[in-house]
């Protein structure tokens, strides 16, 4: 995650989960099937046979069913309503232009004509662009893919679904090559399981679908000797020369909740294939198939290839070889229609002022759901050392994690960052920040900003809100982020926007203005 302007103790209450509507299903989602109990076995044990789409028998170990996981799904997803705001066929993307580039090129590679570029940016002429600037990508498909159903959202995301997925025993017990591969992420040696519960972490993707993904594009989770072209690019991407498993699943998470996200919002309606082809969803895809369709988009060179990963052979095959019918770990639904934001104030210390920087963007890396928002300490130019003033948590909670730069406050305090809500601060310097396990209250020091962790060129807060696991708009749709009472609202662009309360207004700017984008917090203890 660039943030330039222009780029985890208490056991499961199951009662609580249920609550939060792991054991209900939506009207507007019921599927024509039955979510049926099964027999406890032992995760990434005994086998059960079942099957899906159009294979034929096939093996795949069950875990325990829980409120979370209810049991064997049997039937056929029904459609999903229609996007608000989609139009069939079309969205939008966006590029920053960089040096060298013309409209012209920039129209050859995405496939459109200079005239909409200009007409969708308001621009003067073909030349008035420069480097650095955000263009606004028209976009039309010419196929239209297809509208299986691939995966449920809460298998999409890292939800309640996870809860008690154990993922390194499940890869221990496939025997792949994933179970004794080993890299360097960040100075410390991960192993692959390691590395996939990270990446899940990070992004809130679903881990399932992440072995899913690799297994089907490298054989990583059961084969002990896989393909030796498929040892430094596992999901096959080479384009951007991202070599390695993080780096492979870091991009990979990327493609998923872009589409995720985007398909929610009604502005993400097509994948492109790595040839250029255009391909619009299919209306009646729910975010989560949406997800999967992008991310194997960009790893096939033809209409003809990519239909063979999305349909009943490709990806559904791999995982439910793996794991079953992931529809029958469907949470539904996964974000309530009547959820209410909990109160959250200003997450610094009362009396003083910190600056809005950057509006809604990104929660973790570009696309995933524009959750959060950026403030700066009163200290200026301190490029990366870590402020002296302190964030604060913003409501009581239990810190799930505290790592990397991040801290994840659990505001349920059941101790699972897959349930409810959860506030992520991320840049959180080492030095004084809190240990996980902590119960804050409101108005507790976490820890001073900096750059740690993610992407960063400055010292900052990078503040977002998960349901769970899903990322949460900052400023749109029906729960902005309200803090102290100050509203998020987002622009067209990620990371322009303000926070407005009554006729005062805040807006996001790289500067320390007060009457501009400065917030006094009231967040005592």
């Amino acid at each position: 995650m660039n943030h330039s302007k222009r780029w985890v103790l208490l056991g499961l209450c199951l009662s609580l989960v249920c609550s939060m509507a792991a054991c209900t299903r939506s009207s507007g989602e019921q599927p024509a099937g039955i979510a049926r109990p099964i027999e406890p076995t032992r995760q990434g044990g005994e086998e059960i046979g079942g099957s899906m789409g159009g294979g034929g028998a096939t093996s795949a170990p069950r875990p325990t069913p829980s409120l979370a996981y209810p049991g064997v799904y049997v039937g056929t997803p029904t459609p999903n309503p229609t996007p608000v705001g989609h139009v069939a066929g079309s969205g939008v993307e966006t590029h920053v232009v960089q040096a060298g580039q013309t409209l012209g090129w920039i129209a050859l590679v995405f496939d459109c004509a200079v005239e909409e570029l200009v007409t969708a940016n308001g621009l003067r002429n073909a030349d008035s662009i420069v480097a650095g600037q955000t263009l606004i990508i028209p976009v039309s498909a010419t196929l239209t893919g297809p509208a299986l159903k691939l995966v449920p959202d809460s298998e999409m995301v890292y939800g309640p679904a996870y809860i008690h997925f154990d993922l390194e025993g499940f890869v221990a017990g496939r025997g792949g090559y994933l179970v004794s591969y080993t890299e360097e992420v960040e100075g410390e040696l991960r192993t692959g399981p390691e590395i996939v519960q990270l990446i899940a972490q990070r992004f809130s993707v679903g881990p399932r679908v992440l072995l899913a993904l690799l297994e089907l594009q490298s054989g990583w989770v059961t084969e002990p000797q896989p393909a030796a072209e498929t040892l430094t690019y596992p999901l096959g991407h080479v384009q951007d020369y991202r070599e390695g498993l993080f780096q492979q699943l870091s991009w990979a998470a990327l493609r998923l909740n872009e589409a995720y996200y985007g398909w929610k919002r009604g502005d993400w309606g097509t994948v492109r294939l790595l040839d250029g082809t255009r391909v619009a969803i299919a209306p009646g895809l729910n975010p989560g198939s949406a997800g999967v369709q992008n991310c194997l988009a960009a790893l096939s060179s033809t209409w003809e290839g990519w239909l063979t990963l999305v349909e009943s052979g490709g990806f559904p095959a791999a995982y439910e070889r793996l794991f079953g019918n992931p529809f029958s770990y469907a949470v539904e639904p996964l974000v309530p229609p009547d959820l209410v934001q909990p109160e959250l104030r200003l997450p610094w210390e009362a009396g003083q002022t910190w600056y809005l920087t950057s509006g809604p963007h990104g929660g973790w890396g570009e696309g995933s759901g524009r959750a959060a928002l950026d403030f700066v300490p009163a200290e200026r130019m301190l490029g990366c050392a870590p402020s002296r003033e302190w964030a604060t948590a913003a409501a009581a909670g239990l810190v799930t994690r505290s790592e990397n730069g991040e801290v994840v406050i659990d505001l349920d305090g059941d101790g699972f960052e897959q349930s409810g809500w959860v506030l992520l601060y991320l840049h959180v310097h080492t030095g004084g920040r809190v240990e996980a396990g902590t119960f804050v209250q409101r108005g507790q020091r976490i820890g001073h900003p900096s750059c740690e962790g993610g992407y960063s060129n400055a010292t900052h807060l990078h503040f977002a809100r998960r349901y769970n696991g899903e990322w949460i708009p900052a400023g749109s749709g029906p729960l902005p982020l309200v803090l102290s009472g100050w509203v998020a609202q987002e622009d067209e662009m990620p990371y322009d926007g303000r926070m407005v309360k009554g006729d005062q207004v805040r807006t996001a700017c790289e500067c320390w203005e007060d009457d501009y984008n400065g917030l006094i917090s009231d967040n005592a203890p």
